[in-house]
Order: C-alpha cells, then sequence, then structure tokens
C-alpha cells in the first residue's frame, strides 16, 4: 500500500486522532506539517475551503476533517481491527460524552487561537464563557467516565470516543488550559490509554519549519 499523505500538526489533537489511528490500524502514512496555522489561503491547509485541518491525501483525492479521516484508515485497513464509531453509542451518557469530547476540542482551538496564538485578552466574555463551558465539560466526562467506557462494546480494538478523549486530556495538559488534578478518573484514563504505541508514536511536539530554531509555541 502507498502511504497515505496526513497533512496537520504534531501540535493539534484533531492531527494527532488521525494519527493514532493511522498506527493502530497499521495504514502506512506520511505527516506533513502545517507550520502556519495562521494563514488564510487555502492552499495551506490542502485546499480545505474552511481553512481548518487536517486532511489527507491518498492518490489524487484529497479528504478533509479529523472523523473523516479515520474512517477511512479503517477502509484502508485490513479489517481485522474492531473499532467501535459514535453510531454505535445508543446511551444517553455515552453520546452525552461523545457530545462533549466534541465539544471540549472545538472550544481548546477557539481559547488558544484566540488568547496564546492571537493575543486577545482572555477576560472578553467569549473566552472566559468557552473556558467554563470546558471546564464544566470536563467535570461532566470525570463524572460520568466509568459509566460511558462500560457502554461500550467489550469486544473492541478501539474506539473513536477514547481515542478522541485521551487526545482531548492530553491536549489540555500540552497546553496547559486547565489543571486536571480535580479529574482524577480522566487523569487515570489518559495514563492508562498512553501506555499504547500509537499513543508513545505521536506525543505533542511543536513542528519546527527548516532552519528554524526549536522552541516554538505555536
Amino acid at each position: 500500500m502507498e502511504p497515505v499523505r496526513i497533512l496537520g500538526r504534531s501540535s493539534s489533537h484533531y492531527t494527532r486522532m488521525a494519527l493514532i489511528f493511522a498506527h493502530e490500524l497499521r495504514v502506512p502514512f506520511e505527516l506533513a506539517p502545517i507550520y502556519d496555522i495562521t494563514s488564510v489561503d487555502s492552499a495551506t491547509f490542502a485546499d480545505n475551503p474552511a481553512l481548518k485541518l487536517p486532511s489527507m491525501r491518498r492518490g489524487g483525492s484529497t479528504l478533509f476533517g479529523s472523523e473523516n479521516i479515520c474512517r477511512a484508515l479503517a477502509e484502508l485497513s485490513d479489517g481485522k481491527r474492531r473499532v467501535v464509531w459514535p453510531e454505535e453509542l445508543h446511551s444517553d451518557v455515552s453520546r452525552n460524552a461523545q457530545e462533549l469530547v466534541a465539544t471540549g476540542m472545538a472550544i481548546q482551538v477557539q481559547l488558544i487561537f484566540g488568547t496564546v496564538i492571537n493575543k486577545l485578552p482572555a477576560d472578553n466574555t467569549y473566552f472566559t464563557k468557552a473556558k467554563l463551558g470546558l471546564e464544566g465539560a470536563v467535570r461532566w466526562l470525570d463524572a460520568h467516565l466509568a459509566t460511558a467506557l462500560a457502554a461500550l462494546p467489550a469486544e473492541r480494538d478501539l474506539s473513536l470516543f477514547e481515542v478522541t478523549l485521551f487526545c482531548l486530556i492530553e491536549h489540555i495538559a500540552f497546553r496547559a488550559t486547565l489543571p486536571l488534578e480535580p479529574t482524577p478518573a480522566l487523569v487515570a484514563f489518559q495514563r492508562r490509554f498512553a501506555e499504547r504505541p500509537s499513543a508513545k508514536a505521536t506525543v505533542y511536539r511543536f513542528d519546527q519549519p527548516p532552519g528554524a530554531a526549536a522552541g516554538g509555541t505555536r
């Protein structure tokens, strides 16, 4: 199989979702870093008109979005790994958990892009409400994690919920967005998942353009 090309950032939780799936499903891939997240040129984002990442190129085709990429990687794999998708979640708790993880990931982008990259005032109502929403989502996930995990099919190798949750929790620590000490269930889950080879192979870091000095924060 020709390697697929994933265009994204090693510091992005959305990109990490795709990278973990590629590792877990043993699909050959290469990461093409997107260095300038502030670009308004769609060519920077693999011609995604929404100026979002990640994207995946295979052959002459380009696919937009992390979940789309994860599903495509599953189709490209040998099919021997049991993957649980959101449509297989049938309890309100498990569905709410997946929704709050997705919401939390989006809020983190909002906070980082607004207050860290663009240096906008963190005390603006737009950001203070967003951060309160992230805090609430994380507290809820901590309180309901055991029930949400128990609702997943026992026979599974991977689930979108667990991958996205891990990517979110590690990204909160990586970007120092919230203290995680008050959420021991999430911290314990993060530590367990972090032992997987796919997690160890995709640790968050800032991609450096060729010739750039180390230590970037964007």
